[in-house]
This record gives structure tokens, sequence and C-alpha cells, in this order.
């Protein structure tokens, strides 16, 4: 039987039509397929450049006499810590290393990598020095307090967002306790002098004294909210799997 010519176009329509896969053009398209300009500035040049910020900011402290500028270099202790938090991270999966290093990548992208991770363990770094204060029985309290929290958590059960957490809060109450509670036991007055401490707050000189706290200006304070602000901002922002979302 003779097909008719209405017939003829509808299978020849039919035969040269070729489906497209749902998705993958236009406003539909996967995620792979969109460009990843913004996501590779945020990885390779805010990240880095917030973790720098903070080993920058970490150090500074301010004179209580004249606010001049003091650079307090880290202890050994603020090394190991950071060690111990940055293998919290991977543990917990903020950082999967076998996407951020990996034998197949190129050399340029291994390095990249490397270099945003020593400067997470920079800023960690710079995090604890920040927090802990300088000397005295205060340092120590407050160091075993952070050893005993990070030995604790290495044999908890975490995913990133409740180290994060754990993390955040952890920092937070060493914040407070040394610019907010150990800073005012220490605060000079403004006419100065120690023999007129003394005989003005006798009790808070005494503090100083048994404590051994250093005096620093309470631009300090201020200064360290700020790193510490950004180091839980690049935390947040930094992905388990660089390249792709956080």
């Amino acid at each position: 039987m003779k097909q008719t010519a209405e017939q003829k176009a509808a299978d020849f329509v039919d035969a040269e039509i070729i489906p497209l896969e749902k998705g993958t053009l236009g406003p539909h398209a996967p995620a792979e397929s969109r460009p990843k300009d913004s996501r590779g500035v945020k990885d390779y040049v805010i990240l880095p450049l917030l973790f720098l910020a903070v080993t920058l900011l970490g150090g500074l402290r301010f004179g209580a006499a004249d606010n001049a500028f003091l650079f307090i270099k880290p202890d050994l202790i603020c090394l190991v810590y950071s060690a111990i938090l940055l293998l919290l991270f991977v543990r917990a999966g903020l950082v999967r290393l076998n996407s951020w290093l990996d034998e197949d990548f190129a050399l340029l992208r291994n390095v990249a990598n490397a270099g945003i991770l020593l400067t997470l363990f920079a800023a960690s770094t710079q995090v604890f020095n920040s927090v802990l204060p300088e000397q005295g029985i205060a340092f120590w309290v407050v160091a075993f307090f952070f050893f005993w929290t990070l030995w604790n958590n290495l044999f908890a059960e975490f995913d990133a967002r409740k180290l994060l957490r754990s993390v955040g809060a952890m920092f937070a109450l060493a914040f407070v306790a040394k610019y907010l509670v150990l800073a005012n036991l220490t605060a000079a007055p403004a006419d100065g002098g120690w023999l007129a401490r003394i005989f003005e707050n006798p009790g808070k000189e005494t503090l100083t004294w048994l404590l051994d706290l250093p005096r620093y200006g309470r631009s300090s304070g201020y200064v360290q909210f700020f790193a510490l602000s950004l180091f839980l901002l690049g935390l947040y922002l930094t992905p388990a799997r660089i390249g792709e979302k956080s």
C-alpha cells in the first residue's frame, strides 16, 4: 500500500529530529555546564586573602600607654593546636584531602591547593595566638582548656557543621575570657603610675601580679574580634572539595 505524501513528510521529519536531553541547554542547564569563574575567584583569591589577613592581624597588639604596634609571635603550642585542628577538619569532612591534593592533578593545581591549606594552617595558628593569654597562670589554664577540647573532639563523631559550631564556641569563649574578663582585670587607669594604681584598686593590681598579665590598649580587642570573625567566615567558605560548592 503506497504512502501518501503527508505520511512521507512526517516520517522524514521524525527521522531528522534528534531529541535533546532535558536540561542540557538554556537556564535549566546543570551546574557543571555553567561558568565556574566566580567559584574559582572565591576559592583561589578570596579564601587565601581572608586567611592571610587573619595571619597578619592575629599577632597584632596595641600598647596600653601609647597604642604602639606590638607583634606577638605564636608559641610552639599554637602550632601544635593548629595541626590538631586541621586534622579535625579532615576527619569531619570539612576538607577532603583527596579532592585537594592528588597525583592525577596538574602540578599548578596541587601547588595552589597546598597554598590555601598552608594559609589555613597559618591563620589557625594566629587565632590560637590571639585568644591565648601571653603568659602566667592564665596562659596554662586556657591552654589546658584548648587541649582538653581538641583531644575530646578527636574521638567524637563530627560532621562539618557540628565541628564549625564547636570551633566557633571554643574560640568565642576564649576571646571573652581574655579580652573582656582578663583585660578588665589589668586595665590601667588614665593617670598611670604603679603607686597610684595600687592605692586606687589594690585588688586589680594583686590579680595582675599573681596572673602575670601584660597590659594592652583597648584597640587590641577590637582588632582581634575582627580577625576571629574573618577566620570563622573563611572556615564557612572553605569547600570540602576545591572547585565545588561549599
